[in-house]
C-alpha cells in the first residue's frame, strides 16, 4: 500500500512546495507517515533548518512525476486464486520493512527502487520460491500448491487492490486539478500583459481584492454630526501614471475603510505585499466626484456659521494628490472650472440658506477675503498680493492688517473673487525632492458672515501646502529651508490645535505657526467645527507618501477619541527642554511664540529630533528678527523723508543775507544726532539678524531629523 501511495517518493527525494504566502521551492523529503497519507520536508531558509507536513495529494499536484505509475487493468479472465492469509501476511511485513524504513535508518539503493516500482511488481517479487531442502515437506508442499495456482489462474500481479483504486482515483483528481490550473494559468496570461513592470505585484493586488467584499460609500448613506471630521480621498491614476503602466496600490473596499499594497522584498529577494489598513469618517474611491466629497465633508458645516460659530475645512496631501482640484474645481489641462469645487459648493450653499426665514430675519451680510500664507508670510490675493502683518491686539485677538474683505451676494460673485486670487497666486511654486512643481504656501478662502458690521459666523477652507515639502529642512538652499521648516511647523501645530479642540483643552498653541495663528478662533469655542480631507494618490510610486498622509490624518482622528481610552502622549523630549534654557533671551522677551513652539515640539517628540527642535527654533526667531527689521527699515526711510524736508529748509534759510547762523548750526545738529541714533540702532538689529541667519546655517547643518509621519 505505501509503495504505490507514495509513488515514487523515498526519503531524501527533492520535491517542489508550495509555502502558504504562494512561494513555490524546492525541499527534502525526511519522513514519510503511512497514516495520514503525508510525508515531513525541511528545507534552509536564511540559514536556519525548516520543515512542514505536507499532504501527498498536494505533493503530487506539484510533482507529478513522482506520483503512482497507473496499473495494467486486470485480464478478463478468471480471477486470480485468493492467496492464504499466512503469505498475504508476510507480502506485507516484507514491503513494510523494505519500503519505509525508520527515521534512523538511511534506505539502501535496492529499497528506493523497490519502493519506486508498482505493487504489483513488489507482489511478484515478494512471492514465496522454492525453499531450500532443509524445509519441513509442508513448507515444500504449500510453495508447490502456490505455483500451481499461479499457473492456472494467472499471474497475482494483475490484480488490482483498493489502495491501488483509490490512487487511481487521487490520480484522475490531480489531472482535472491541472487542467484547471493551466487554464487559470491562461486566463491570468490574458489578463495581465506580462510587460507591465511589477506584474507580479498586480497580480499579488487583484487576488487580493477579489477575496474583499465591496461596499463603497453611495449618496443613500446617512451623514453623521462629527466636531471634528477626518476623511480620505483617492484620485484616479493621471495620464502620466497610465502612460508609464504604473500600479494602483490603494483600495478603498467600504465606506470609512482604505487599504494600502505597500510592496515588500525579502532578503531572499522574494517579493511580497503588506497590506496596512486605515479606518476614517468617509473613504471616497476614485469615482467620486466633487459633489460627493462635499456632501459628507463641508456641507455639513455650513450650518454652524449660522449658527454664530467657526467652522474650517482642510485639504492635506502631497503635491499632485488631488487637494486643489478638490478645493478649487475640475482641472481641463491648465484651465480650472471654480465652479465645481468646494469653494463655490460652499458659497452656493450659504445663498441658499439666507434666503430661509429664520435666517433671512437676521439681515446677514456674506463677505470673502482670499490670502495665501508662504514662509511665515501673510499675502493677500485680493489685493495684488500685498504682503499683511499678523498682530495681536489687547485682547488676544489675531488681526490681519490690512486683508481686505469684499462683499458678495451671489454664487458668481463668488466665483470671480476665485479667479482674482488664483490669477494674482498661481499657487508659488518651487523644487522639492517629490515634484519639480510643488505648492509650497497655503491658500485661505474664507466666506464671512457680519450682521451690522459684527462678525456672526466664518467659514475657512484651506488648500494647505505639499506635505513633503516638510522634509526639505536640510537643503543647501536656505529659502528651501526655511520654507520647509515653516511647511513642517504648521502642519504639525495644525494637528496640535485639532488636539486641543477635541478635547476642549484650555490652551491652544495656536502661536507655533502663522497658519494657527491666522485661525486662531477657528479652534476655540464650543461651536467650532473642523473636517479635514487627506488627499492620496494611488500610484506605487508614491506609496511612502501616501502612508505619511494617512498616519498623519489617523493620528488627527484619533486624538477625538476619549482621553480616558486613549494613550497620552510619550515622554517629553528631555535633551530638547535643556536645549530651550539656553537659548537667547533676547527671543524670549519679544516672541510669544517660544511656549507655544516648545509645546508642540514636546508633544511630537517622536517626529522631531532634539536638532531639527532647534532649528525650528532659530527659524522662528529669524523670522521674528526679519519682520523687526523690515519694520525698523520702514520707519527709517519714512522719517528720512521728514530729515530731507528739514534739511531743505535750513539750506533754503543760509540763502538769506543775514540768516541766524548758530540757530543753523543747532538744527542741523539735531538733525544729524537723530540720524545718527536710530542709524546705529538700526545697525545694530542688522547686525543681530546676520548673526542669525549665520546660526540658522550652523542649525541646518545639524540636522538629524527623525523619519516625519505625515509631515
Amino acid at each position: 500500500r505505501m509503495a504505490s501511495g507514495f509513488g515514487k517518493i523515498v526519503i531524501g527525494t527533492y520535491v517542489e512546495i508550495k509555502r502558504s504566502d504562494g512561494r513555490i521551492h524546492q525541499a527534502m523529503v525526511t519522513s514519510m507517515n503511512d497514516e495520514n497519507e503525508s510525508v515531513t520536508v525541511e528545507w534552509i531558509e536564511n540559514g536556519d533548518t525548516k520543515g512542514k507536513e505536507i499532504d501527498l495529494e498536494s505533493i503530487f499536484a506539484l510533482n507529478p512525476d513522482v506520483a503512482p505509475i497507473e496499473e495494467i487493468p486486470p485480464s478478463p479472465e478468471t480471477p486470480p486464486p485468493p492467496t492464504p492469509a499466512c503469505v498475504r501476511v508476510s507480502k506485507i511485513a516484507k514491503n513494510r520493512r523494505t519500503i519505509a524504513p525508520s527515521k534512523a535508518e538511511t534506505p539502501s539503493r535496492e529499497n528506493r527502487v523497490l519502493a519506486a516500482r508498482p505493487r504489483a511488481t513488489q507482489l511478484q517479487q515478494a512471492e514465496p520460491v522454492a525453499p531450500p531442502s532443509s524445509q519441513p515437506a509442508q513448507t515444500t508442499q504449500e510453495s508447490s500448491h502456490l505455483l500451481a495456482s499461479k499457473k492456472e489462474f494467472g499471474p497475482l500481479s494483475r490484480r488490482k487492490s483498493n489502495c491501488v483504486k483509490e490512487v487511481e482515483k487521487l490520480q484522475e483528481k490531480r489531472e482535472r486539478r491541472r487542467l484547471q490550473q493551466q487554464e487559470l494559468r491562461e486566463k491570468r496570461a490574458q489578463e495581465i500583459d506580462t510587460t507591465i513592470p511589477n506584474y507580479e505585484i498586480l497580480q499579488m493586488i487583484r487576488d487580493f481584492r477579489a477575496s474583499l467584499d465591496y461596499r463603497p460609500l453611495t449618496t443613500s448613506d446617512v451623514i453623521e454630526e462629527h466636531r471634528i471630521c477626518v476623511c480620505v480621498r483617492k484620485r484616479p491614476l493621471n495620464k502620466k501614471e497610465l502612460s508609464m503602466k504604473g500600479l494602483d496600490v490603494i483600495t478603498i473596499p467600504s465606506k470609512d475603510v482604505v487599504m494600502v499594497h505597500e510592496p515588500k522584498q525579502k532578503v531572499d529577494l522574494t517579493r511580497y505585499l503588506e497590506n496596512q489598513t486605515f479606518r476614517f469618517d468617509y473613504a471616497f474611491d476614485e469615482s467620486s466626484t466633487n459633489e460627493m466629497v462635499y456632501r459628507f465633508t463641508a456641507r455639513p458645516l455650513v450650518e454652524t456659521i449660522f449658527e454664530r460659530g467657526m467652522a474650517t475645512c482642510f485639504a492635506y496631501g502631497q503635491t499632485g494628490s488631488g487637494k486643489t482640484h478638490t478645493m478649487g474645481g475640475d482641472f481641463s489641462g491648465k484651465n480650472q472650472d471654480c465652479s465645481k469645487g468646494i469653494y463655490a459648493l460652499a458659497a452656493r450653499d450659504v445663498f441658499l440658506m439666507l434666503k430661509k426665514p429664520n435666517y433671512k430675519k437676521l439681515e446677514l451680510h456674506v463677505y470673502s477675503t482670499f490670502f495665501e500664507i508662504y514662509s511665515g508670510k501673510v499675502f493677500d490675493l485680493l489685493n495684488s498680493k500685498a504682503k499683511l502683518r499678523v498682530l495681536e491686539d489687547g485682547k488676544q485677538q489675531v488681526q490681519v492688517v490690512g486683508l481686505q474683505e469684499k462683499e458678495v451676494r451671489c454664487t458668481e460673485d463668488v466665483l470671480k473673487l476665485i479667479e482674482v486670487g488664483n490669477s494674482c497666486s498661481s499657487r508659488t511654486s518651487g523644487q522639492t525632492s517629490a515634484n519639480a512643481h510643488s505648492s509650497r504656501s497655503h491658500a485661505v478662502f474664507q466666506i464671512i458672515l457680519r450682521r451690522k458690521d459684527k462678525m456672526h459666523g466664518k467659514f475657512s477652507l484651506i488648500d494647505l501646502a505639499g506635505n513633503e515639502r516638510g522634509a526639505d529642512t536640510s537643503s543647501a538652499d536656505r529659502q528651501t529651508r526655511l520654507e520647509g521648516a515653516e511647511i513642517n511647523k504648521s502642519l504639525l501645530a495644525l494637528k496640535e490645535c485639532i488636539r486641543a479642540l477635541g478635547r476642549n483643552k484650555a490652551h491652544t498653541p495656536f502661536r507655533a505657526s502663522k497658519l494657527t495663528q491666522v485661525l486662531r478662533d477657528s479652534f476655540i469655542g464650543e461651536n467650532s467645527r473642523t473636517c479635514m480631507i487627506a488627499t492620496i494618490s494611488p500610484g506605487m510610486t508614491s506609496c511612502e507618501n501616501t502612508l505619511n498622509t494617512l498616519r498623519y490624518a489617523n493620528r488627527v482622528k484619533e486624538l477625538t477619541v476619549d482621553p480616558n481610552q486613549m494613550i497620552e502622549g510619550v515622554r517629553p523630549n528631555v535633551h530638547a527642554v535643556n536645549q530651550l534654557d539656553v537659548l537667547d533671551e533676547y527671543w524670549l522677551s519679544i516672541s510669544p511664540q517660544r511656549d507655544d513652539l516648545k509645546l508642540l515640539c514636546e508633544q511630537n517628540e517622536e517626529e522631531v529630533s532634539p536638532q531639527l527642535f532647534t532649528f525650528h527654533e532659530v527659524v522662528s526667531q529669524l523670522v521674528e528678527m526679519e519682520e523687526q527689521v523690515l519694520e525698523d527699515h520702514r520707519a527709517v526711510f519714512q522719517e528720512s523723508i521728514r530729515w530731507l524736508e528739514d534739511e531743505k529748509m535750513l539750506l533754503e534759510m543760509t540763502e538769506e543775507v543775514d540768516y541766524d547762523v548758530e540757530s543753523y548750526a543747532t538744527q542741523l545738529e539735531q538733525i544729524l544726532d537723530q540720524k545718527i541714533d536710530i542709524l546705529i540702532e538700526l545697525r545694530d538689529k542688522v547686525k543681530l539678524f546676520r548673526s542669525a541667519l549665520q546660526e540658522e546655517e550652523q542649525a541646518s547643518k545639524q540636522i538629524n531629523p527623525k523619519k516625519p509621519r505625515g509631515v
